[in-house]
């Protein structure tokens, strides 16, 4: 039996499909915009298609913009010779965020993963080496620490290291506040490989 009306049901169902929203967080954010006024709900909408329509590919790195370059790849301050790797926009924003990398990006937009039949064709492998015919000299590689991560800067790396380009991974290892006890095996063997002098 169907608690609300059809419209308060389809608009729950239509928000239960966004990622990391569950039924009880759809039904929460249903109820609040139906409460918004009128004018904010059509800002709401209005900015969601202008975001749908102008959003796109970055012509050289292939994160999302709303121009041609990104302000990243814009950016003529930016050391244009080290490109990190990454899987998605997500990751690109993370290293951004610490405020440290100087470099640009790559966006793959995905992993390696045989299993659910992803291969080197379906992510932006081709257009990481048509990149590395510029002046390039580091290719930081900074996948996750997935299977699927692995893969993909195992890959990386065998299809670079030929052309003479320094190919690097990130370190991964014990998280900030970390017990011991607590981390995988896999964890605690990279944190004692990537150890660095004190």
């Amino acid at each position: 039996m169907d608690l609300y009306s059809g419209h308060i049901n389809k608009l729950i169902d239509e928000l239960s499909g966004l990622p990391g929203i569950g039924s009880k967080s759809a039904q929460r954010l249903a109820f609040h915009l139906i409460n918004m006024p009128g004018d904010k709900v059509n800002r709401l909408v209005k900015t969601i298609i202008e975001a749908k329509e102008n959003v796109r590919y970055c012509k050289e790195c292939f994160t999302l913009t709303d121009s041609d370059r990104c302000p990243v790849c814009a950016n003529e301050r930016r050391d244009h010779s080290t490109i990190m790797v990454v899987e998605n926009t997500r990751d690109l924003a993370a290293y951004e965020k610490t405020g440290k990398y100087e470099g640009v990006y790559h966006v793959l937009h995905g992993a390696i993963s045989p299993m659910l039949g992803i291969g080197p064709g379906d992510i932006r492998l081709k257009e990481l080496v048509t990149r590395l015919e510029g002046n390039v000299g580091e290719v930081i590689i900074a996948t996750n620490s997935s299977l699927e991560g692995e893969t993909t800067a195992m890959y990386i790396s065998k299809l670079i290291k030929p052309t003479g380009i320094r190919v690097t991974r990130i370190a991964s290892g014990v998280p900030v506040g970390g017990d011991l006890e607590y981390i995988d095996e896999v964890t605690l063997l990279r944190a004692l490989e990537g150890r660095t002098e004190m």
